[in-house]
């Protein structure tokens, strides 16, 4: 059943122990603020080594580093779209982060994997819509690949966790 494979919680992504954790990068990949910052400081100096060799990532995209210093032995950094009112192809741009993260956690035979509430920060996209398309593009993408076992939507805030579980309801009933 998928909805058991997708967890909803509250906490800090930097913390999780599971196989990978999702960073949710700008286009250098080279740390930046809120999550991106916080995954960075807490890998270690290798992670930003290693960022460097990548020569950063597009938009809707994701690549693949070591954890380092992090409980989850690889980071998969994906760049969200920057919310520019909602007829810029945003929200397919959200749903291609998710899937390309899920696609390399498949090559790369990642059973568990944590995501956080990506472009909700910053970048300025509705955390209620955003919500809902991580759900609900982890559930389509879960119902077609069998491998990856454990799917956590971190959550930075109340708010956003009661967004999510409200988003999981919808979608599967």
């Amino acid at each position: 059943m998928i909805s058991s494979k997708i967890a909803i919680v509250e906490g800090d992504i930097t913390q999780q122990k599971v196989d990978a954790i999702v960073n949710a990068a700008n286009n250098s990949l080279l740390g930046g603020g809120g999550v991106d910052g916080a995954i960075h400081r807490a890998a270690g100096l290798g992670l930003l080594a290693e960022c460097r060799r990548l020569h950063g990532c597009q938009t809707g995209d994701a690549k693949i580093t070591r954890g380092y210093n992090l409980p989850a032995d690889w980071v998969i950094h994906t760049v969200g779209p920057i919310w520019k009112g909602g007829n810029r192809g945003e929200d397919e741009l959200l749903a291609s982060c998710y899937r390309r993260c899920l696609e390399i956690a498949t090559q790369y035979e990642i059973i568990s994997i944590a995501f956080p509430a990506i472009s909700t920060g910053a970048y300025g996209f509705p955390p209620q819509l955003a919500a809902k398309i991580a759900v609900r593009t982890v559930k389509e993408f879960l119902e077609g690949n069998s491998s990856v076992e454990q799917v956590i939507l971190v959550c930075f805030s109340h708010l956003s966790y009661q967004y999510h579980l409200s988003a999981l309801r919808k979608i599967f009933g």
